[in-house]
């Protein structure tokens, strides 16, 4: 896939959210149409999480140590790790110690042409001088039954008065922890895909970054 010739584009572009909200699934999309990296970084708290579950360490040294090749375990997208780095995410000193290395993928992206990172604090706290920023949301009912099938297509079995509770449960941690809080940045554009699709969102999303990046010179899509 040739990347799209031209000025570089804007970058890093940083999308944060509320769990469910789609933020994943329209970071990489959005990476994938300009053809930057994209770095998950919910995955460093979950690979720290599932450290923590796996070997019992404390949370602050699995993240000190981290293995990046961890970050393709399967088991990363397993509910009960969830939970756990939404705790373990409140923890300053793992936060810190995993900025540097967010900081390092939005500076100098793996393939040099530009990178969109996703997560929770990506615009307020590891790139808070991204040129673009969005905040990705939707109703919290629309978000539980988003979850559901996704986790009834995984074979898992839950009801969607859980699958909500958990929902509310982590909005309540994420936003109201002491370091780092899930809130959007004073320049961040708001997309709410409530009433969109994927495809639908992604057109938004890059419909708004080009906006914010003064017109669509240099963010021409790597598939065209």
């Amino acid at each position: 896939m040739a990347a799209a010739s031209g000025p570089k584009p804007t970058s890093p572009i940083a999308i944060d959210g509320p769990a469910a909200s789609g933020k994943g699934t329209l970071a990489r999309r959005v990476a994938e149409h300009l053809g930057f990296d994209w770095l998950d970084t919910g995955l460093l708290y979950r690979a720290v999480a599932l450290s923590v579950l796996d070997r019992g360490l404390d949370p602050i040294q699995a993240a000190t140590i981290l293995n990046l090749r961890t970050l393709g375990d399967p088991r990363l997208r397993d509910d009960a790790v969830a939970q756990e780095a939404s705790r373990v995410a409140a923890i300053a000193g793992v936060r810190a110690a995993l900025l540097a290395y967010q900081r390092g993928f939005a500076e100098r992206p793996p393939g040099g042409r530009g990178a969109v990172l996703d997560g929770r604090d990506v615009g307020t706290v590891v790139c808070p001088g991204a040129p673009v920023k969005l905040f990705v949301t939707a109703d919290v009912a629309i978000r539980a039954q988003r979850r559901l099938s996704e986790l009834h297509s995984r074979g898992l079995a839950t009801t969607y008065s859980a699958v909500l509770e958990d929902l509310q449960q982590r909005d309540a941690r994420d936003s109201q922890r002491a370091v780092a809080p899930l809130r959007p940045a004073e320049d961040a554009l708001v997309l709410d895909t409530s009433a969109l699709d994927a495809d639908q969102a992604l057109a938004q999303a890059i419909d708004l970054i080009e906006r914010k990046s003064g017109g669509s010179s240099g963010m021409g899509s790597a598939n065209a």
